[in-house]
């Protein structure tokens, strides 16, 4: 699929940013190179990316014992759960190299290039509230992405506790989720304020989650209950547009005391596709799977063709109407489909 095309301004602040970036690169890999030709690192141990401040990331080698480090020049770009090897130094460390990724999740930056995000998860917590208002489109993005890497996603309704004096509120999302735990999405209601996490802290056991979602859906909230003394920012709503304003900076990791890790990504407010395909969306759709392949035409587009497995599937209530609505906007929304 081709790439977002660019302005030449746009292209010149890209290169621009590129070269900034290079420039950076060359001279921190000056100074890693520096200090492991003058003998003046510790020994070469694994350890653990729990966070990332643009050219530097801190190294866990042990829960509680963290150092800020420096990166090789020659190492690809890290990210929060990354597994690498690294050198203690004073004041410094560096990162010498990174260890396989067994799963990353991965999302498109404003120029169309594929940026990850988190690595080595083994569970995507999509968190959405009563405000901002939640649509299935933006789910369905989320839910996409993590099936493109296979990991399992579980969806969070958070601010469970502004339902309790506005029915009207709380029917119109049980009818937006109610779709999702019958395709095998579990679904955990929690509020950062009333309680309820007991089934949260069971879900986040013995695994490295990420959580993810729009700005002010209660992300650090939750963080802050799930571990109190992290006391991490937290934002309110624009008056004027009921959006979340950024409080997370940078995706952190952190130990849970019941087991098990998690990360604390950037809010956004959009998660874009561009990287995929027309089939890769598809697929993310995982209750299409059984009837793809069986359409009369090959390149069936899945919209009004005759023969279409897809829509026999809708008119039978096996795709729901919403889902089969969301996949189209999505397909609408690649550049070219």
């Amino acid at each position: 699929m081709s790439k977002r095309k660019l302005s030449r301004q746009q292209s010149w602040r890209v290169s621009k940013i590129q070269q900034e970036r290079a420039e950076r690169a060359a001279k921190r890999g000056a100074a890693a190179e520096q200090a492991l030709s003058a003998g003046e690192l510790g020994p070469e141990r694994e350890g653990l990316v729990i966070a990332h401040y643009g050219t530097q990331v801190d190294i866990e080698s042990e829960p509680g014992h963290s150092m800020r480090c420096h990166l090789r020049a020659n190492l690809e770009p890290l990210v929060t759960g990354d597994q690498v090897i690294w050198c203690e130094g004073q004041p410094t460390g560096v990162v010498v190299a990174q260890l396989p990724r067994h799963s990353e999740l991965c999302r498109p930056d404003p120029y169309g290039k594929l940026k990850p995000v988190a690595a080595n998860i083994d569970r995507i917590f999509v968190v959405i509230a009563a405000l901002p208002e939640p649509h299935a489109n933006l789910i369905d993005r989320y839910l996409i992405a993590a099936e493109a890497v296979s990991i399992q996603a579980v969806l969070v309704l958070n601010k469970t506790d502004l339902l309790a004096d506005n029915p009207q509120l709380k029917q119109k999302l049980d009818q937006l989720l109610a779709i999702y735990p019958a395709l095998g999405y579990p679904l955990l209601e929690v509020s950062s304020l009333s309680g309820g996490l007991e089934d949260l802290h069971a879900a986040l056991r013995d695994r490295t989650s990420v959580f993810v979602g729009q700005s002010g859906v209660g992300k650090s909230s939750l963080v802050n209950k799930l571990l109190p003394g992290i006391d991490l920012r937290v934002g309110g709503l624009s008056e004027s547009s009921h959006k979340g304003t950024h409080t997370t900076t940078t995706a952190q990791l952190f130990h849970l005391p019941s087991g098990g890790s998690l990360i604390d990504s950037p809010g956004i407010r959009e998660f874009g596709l561009w990287h995929m395909n027309r089939d890769q969306v598809t697929q993310g759709f995982r209750e299409f799977r059984p009837h793809l392949g069986h359409c009369r035409f090959r390149d069936c587009q899945h919209q009004q063709e005759p023969g279409c497995a897809i829509l026999a599937a809708a008119e039978e209530g096996i795709i729901s109407a919403e889902r089969l609505d969301s996949y189209r906007r999505i397909i609408a929304s690649l550049e070219n489909p």
